[in-house]
């Protein structure tokens, strides 16, 4: 938790998680859909847990909240079930009985990954300097289009007059270019005390929670608005297209990482890193490899072309040949893997042991120094060190 959310009284987290996501064309529940190896919902509660612990983050979920619930439970998050999907100031109206006891709220969309931690504790912080009751996080996209504006009084003013929608803007206000992103902080006594005025006389027929901002505005409560600094942050995934450009922008972001930390990355565009990946310095990863799940790979390796590792754990100064594949196992130290090895759950490869050409592996545990080099299928079994297996 950060030091100014402690300062700042209690807080709490309430994520909108309940949409279908109508135009992904999907059977699957939008939140659930993956950028970087986890569901978009998962990276908007790992932002959320820097903020505050997860019994105070709250995912209001309705189309197939079963599948939901189930995907994310083991985070320790609460649930708010919203049964009819109303608008978001219907979801919050669904929360307020499991936020009532908190000083405030961050509201977030289950559908915007690339949040950052940074933003969120900016943008509490300037909620909370501005003894405001809302506080809009906005941003200045490269096209507006279907976004509600930000009006303010003064060009130089944080406080905010209006949030107008897309189809009620006049031409005068089309060419604003600041947009409201959906992510606000809120004073809870001020926002419960309005909640039941929320209906759905608005342009998109349904109870949001934008019209919050003229409710406290007319009762002479501060609404004011912050811009993050990068408008990707905000953007969230209504088609597959813009899913796939997500996940596109967090995974150069991932592989910029690595290498800033010293990993060296032969053609990034190339590779399929996860967001969850590890990866020691002084390793080399060559084109066209993919590293999934919670793989963990350690310094001075080298992972050449076409290899997959997903949930392996790797150890020091290991050579992982062309196309092998390693799946849910662990190696050892300075042990040489491939080309066209597949190692498979439940395997222990020790450190100094070879495993070659064509040679599979499940459940076995090859010891230091033993060596499998072609055409072999280890199965449930143990291999005592410097031993050699012949082909067959």
């Amino acid at each position: 938790m950060s030091s100014s959310t402690q300062s700042a009284g209690k807080l709490a987290v309430v994520i909108m998680a309940a949409g279908k996501g109508t135009r992904l064309k999907s059977n699957r529940p939008k939140v659930l859909h993956e950028i970087g190896g986890l569901p978009l919902l998962a990276h908007v509660i790992k932002a959320a847990a820097t903020q505050v612990a997860p019994p105070a983050i709250f995912a209001v979920i309705g189309h197939q909240a079963d599948r939901v619930r189930k995907a994310v439970e083991a985070t320790g998050i609460g649930f708010v079930e919203q049964t009819e999907q109303r608008g978001t100031g219907h979801a919050i109206q669904c929360a307020a009985p499991s936020i009532k006891d908190f000083e405030h709220i961050i509201v977030l969309s289950g559908d915007a990954p690339l949040i950052q931690p940074a933003t969120l504790e900016r943008l509490f912080a300037f909620h909370i300097a501005q003894s405001a009751a809302m506080t809009i996080l906005t941003a200045r996209p490269e096209n507006p289009f279907g976004y509600g504006r930000i009006v303010h009084p003064a060009a130089d003013s944080p406080e905010v007059s209006a949030i107008v929608e897309q189809k009620a803007l006049t031409p005068e206000q089309e060419s604003i270019g600041e947009i409201n992103s959906g992510i606000y902080v809120f004073r809870t006594a001020p926002l419960l005390a309005h909640l039941g005025k929320l209906d759905a006389n608005n342009a998109n027929r349904e109870v949001i929670l934008t019209d919050m901002a003229a409710h406290l505005r007319a009762a002479g409560d501060r609404v004011v608005s912050v811009e993050v600094p990068e408008a990707s942050e905000i953007l969230g995934a209504n088609t597959i297209a813009e899913l796939v450009s997500l996940d596109a922008t967090l995974r150069a972001a991932t592989t910029s990482k690595l290498m800033a930390e010293g990993v060296t990355i032969l053609k990034p565009e190339t590779c399929l890193i996860d967001a969850s990946v590890e990866v020691a310095p002084d390793t080399i990863i060559e084109p066209f490899v993919q590293l999934l799940g919670q793989t963990r790979v350690g310094s001075e390796c080298r992972i050449r072309s076409y290899s997959t590792l997903e949930n392996a754990i790797v150890g020091d100064r290991v050579t992982i040949r062309q196309s092998s594949v390693l799946t849910d196992c662990t190696i050892g130290e300075e042990a040489i893997i491939g080309p066209f090895s597949h190692i498979r759950p439940a395997s222990n490869i020790g450190p100094r042991a070879h495993v070659g050409n064509f040679v599979e592996t499940k459940k076995t545990t090859l010891g230091e120094g033993a060596k499998a080099n072609h055409l072999a299928y280890l199965g449930d079994a143990t291999v005592g060190a410097k031993t050699k297996v012949g082909a067959g």
